[in-house]
């Protein structure tokens, strides 16, 4: 009995670092939406600069999610979390004492570059603990702990930076320093990376295997789901607060506004994590990406604040579970011996959209450019996602009485552990 329960603990222990790594992350991508709002007031920023904000933390991200995938398959997975847990905490708690915009920008491509490289490895970690037929729910449930971060970044943003200023939110950011210490501790490797034999294939032949025959159509249909998925969040998201006040909402009234927004990103993941598993990963990021889509517009026409918050609400529902859904549906695509570095291609794909969405508010604001129609692009990048899953995705669920035989088709053991 006491050999049995090893590895539930094992598996508890990854999902919970990898699960806190989330949170924090979470909490730097949500804190910097609040201050940026801050910002523009305090430092007199342009609509274009304070785009740059999100934009440069994208760059920084999109290169992080390249090397961060090869190395994993390459070293092991938990090595690199834990260095880009360290890279982006720590780079998070100096970026406090900045005391220009530029200075700023320099420390905000640093976190990026640790950020991009922490998501795609600790997704990649939990997927290759758990059975293929429970791999979509528990990388869902793991995306959850992102929302768990973007409620705390509200939090401090409605109630410590108006007396602390933005400065202690960003030290605050930098507590997950302390994780990447705890993380050195008996935590175990994936099963697949430490019992495969270890070949020392290069980035471009990794590359290769990505655009190989077997791969080429799974490959464009997720980089083209990463690029308008993240477009889209990152254009809505890190502006949603600065477009509550240039809607004449009080600074801080927004960010309580916006944190009952944010509420709903729980349920939008729990509700996402169950359905995958019932009804499949596909139809799910389909139906979901649709009704962001509609909720999108709802928010940019909303006349009165009950329907503002109410379409802001939606909102976060629903695209919540299709990032949580595309992170497990992106996992799901790959072989053990290049899923990180695949995983790690197509977050970069989606940091381009990263880099993008941000720099586009900002120039369309700039140009006064209404709400209705910025919204209306984003509505379109939602449609034009779900059309690419719709031609050229293909199903990924796997029922248990199929498990030995996705098992098979993987090319490594997977931990048959009951998460």
């Amino acid at each position: 009995m006491k050999a049995s329960n090893a590895k539930p603990v094992s598996f508890r222990k990854i999902f919970v670092v990898a699960g806190l790594s989330w949170v924090f992350d979470a909490m730097d991508v949500g804190l910097i939406s609040f201050i940026a709002a801050a910002l523009i007031e305090e430092w007199h920023l342009t609509p274009q600069q304070a785009g740059w904000i999100g934009s440069i933390n994208a760059v920084g991200m999109l290169i992080g999610a390249i090397v961060a995938g090869f190395l994993a398959d390459r070293v092991g997975r938990v090595k690199v979390l834990m260095y880009t847990v360290l890279l982006f905490s720590l780079s998070s708690g100096i970026s406090a004492f900045a005391t220009t915009f530029a200075v700023f920008l320099f420390l905000r491509f640093f976190i990026g570059l640790g950020l991009g490289g922490e998501l795609p490895v600790a997704s990649t970690l939990v997927a290759e603990n758990v059975p293929p037929h429970k791999r979509g729910r528990m990388v869902v449930l793991l995306e959850s702990f992102w929302a768990v971060g973007w409620i705390i970044s509200a939090v401090i943003a409605y109630f410590i930076m108006p007396i602390w200023g933005w400065r202690s939110a960003l030290i605050i950011g930098a507590l997950p320093a302390l994780l990447g210490f705890y993380m050195r501790i008996g935590l175990p490797d994936s099963p697949v990376f430490r019992t495969r034999e270890k070949t020392k294939t290069s980035f471009i032949e990794n590359l290769k295997n990505l655009w190989s025959p077997k791969n080429a159509r799974s490959t464009a249909m997720l980089w083209i789901l990463w690029l308008f998925v993240m477009f889209s969040y990152h254009g809505m998201f890190l502006w949603l607060p600065s477009i509550m006040v240039m809607k004449g909402y009080a600074l801080i009234k927004s960010f309580g506004y916006v944190l009952l927004m944010t509420l709903t990103q729980l349920p939008g993941f729990y509700s996402a994590a169950w359905l995958v598993e019932k009804v499949g990963r596909k139809i799910v990021l389909i139906t979901y990406l649709v009704m962001a889509a509609i909720s999108a517009i709802i928010f940019a026409n909303a006349e009165t604040l009950p329907m503002l918050i109410a379409g802001g609400m939606a909102l976060s529902f629903f695209y919540l579970g299709v990032t949580g859904t595309t992170y497990a549906y992106t996992t799901d695509h790959y072989d053990n011996e290049i899923r990180a570095t695949g995983a790690g291609m197509a977050n970069a794909a989606g940091r381009v959209g990263a880099i993008l969405g941000p720099m586009v508010v900002g120039y369309l604001v700039a140009a006064n450019i209404s709400f209705t129609v910025i919204f209306s692009v984003f509505f379109a990048s939602c449609l034009f996602a779900a059309l690419n899953v719709l031609i050229l995705g293909k199903e990924t669920r796997v029922r248990k009485a199929d498990e030995g035989e996705q098992i098979m088709l993987n090319q490594g053991p997977i931990n048959q552990t009951n998460p």
